[in-house]
């Protein structure tokens, strides 16, 4: 990791959209990316963007296409209402900058195909940070590797419920949490366990319940849809041989079980070091960067990969326009289920 002072190429950017989650979480990530904040630009507040600008010794627009016309962009990070980020991804593309994009991507599909119709050899990435968070990194680390391996089923925890007006919702492009929120969940399970074969839903009268998702490599993921108040937010992946927890996305909890006969064993610590459990923990005991939430929760992760698939003029997976789209077609197959299987 390097700071932005530190590298010696700097991708020129801009940032559409000011508002409280881009002062509060996309600027300050800046500090830490081979970028030059060059412009900003807020469309409904001029007033807002010129202060931004000032602080961070940028110019300020309202147009986005002004800002791309003067200011030479290599890139562009929108950070909007999903609503306008079918129009401003496709603007920005066409203008022929790479563009990374807040999740969720769009309001459906079909806004998705649109924008990688108009992506040429740029890289777009969408900001779906909980499957950049190291705590699922290392999940996938461990489900990939030839040691560990072979998963068979995942159970992701969320604090949300599934909207039961879903046609009105896409008729009339109304923002729902299962839009803003689901695709957390759902991106860590398809960055984990590959892609969808076929969904089912069910879901009580609130809403709440347990989304079951076939991968087409034979493992099932359970998302289910909690109520109550946070934090409830946890990841489970299982397999024969292992098990690993991710709790809170701060812990995380490989066990691998332990030398056992039934009515003989005595001890749960079985000697040495190749068994039973191996945690790793956020430490909170200094003022460093991994227990930060931009780093803890995927931010930084997720904006760093956009830039150096940039420098290394390589095309992202996880993130990618594609994977967005088959993000939201499994969402949205899982809200018009009702208790039927759809394949995708």
């Amino acid at each position: 990791m390097s700071y932005q002072r530190e590298f010696s190429h700097r991708l020129r950017a801009g940032l559409v959209g000011i508002g409280s989650h881009a002062y509060r979480n996309i600027l300050p990530v800046m500090n830490f990316l081979p970028v030059q904040l060059v412009a900003v630009c807020n469309r409904s507040n001029i007033e807002l963007a010129q202060l931004t600008a000032a602080q961070y010794g940028c110019k300020s627009y309202q147009k986005p296409e002004e800002m791309y016309e003067k200011e030479n962009l290599d890139c562009v990070f929108i950070c909007v209402s999903p609503e306008a980020h079918p129009s401003l991804v496709i603007q920005a593309l066409q203008t022929g900058l790479h563009v990374w994009v807040e999740k969720p991507a769009a309001m459906n599909s079909e806004q998705i195909l649109q924008m990688i119709e108009a992506r040429q050899d740029q890289v777009a990435l969408v900001g779906y940070k909980k499957a950049f968070m190291p705590a699922v990194t290392k999940a996938r680390e461990v489900i990939q590797s030839e040691k560990y391996g072979n998963l068979e089923s995942m159970l992701a925890v969320y604090p949300m419920k599934m909207p039961q007006n879903w046609t009105e919702v896409i008729q009339k492009g109304i923002r729902t949490d299962w839009l803003n929120n689901g695709c957390h969940s759902l991106s860590v399970m398809l960055s984990t366990g590959g892609s969808v074969q076929s969904v089912v839903s069910v879901q009580n009268e609130t809403g709440h319940g347990a989304n079951i998702i076939k991968f087409k490599n034979g493992a099932i993921g359970t998302f289910f849809l909690a109520s109550g108040p946070q934090p409830i937010e946890e990841y489970h992946f299982y397999s024969q041989k292992w098990h690993l927890h991710i709790d809170d996305s701060n812990k995380v909890t490989l066990q691998r079980g332990i030398p056992f006969v039934y009515e003989r064993t005595t001890s749960f610590t079985a000697p040495g070091d190749d068994c039973g459990a191996v945690v790793w923990k956020v430490q909170n005991c200094k003022a460093s960067l991994d227990n930060q939430a931009a780093f803890v929760q995927g931010m930084y992760q997720e904006m760093i990969e956009f830039c150096n698939c940039i420098l290394e003029k390589r095309k992202p997976d996880i993130g990618s326009l594609e994977f967005a789209l088959e993000l939201t077609k499994t969402a949205e197959a899982l809200a018009v289920s009702n208790g039927n299987e759809i394949k995708l």
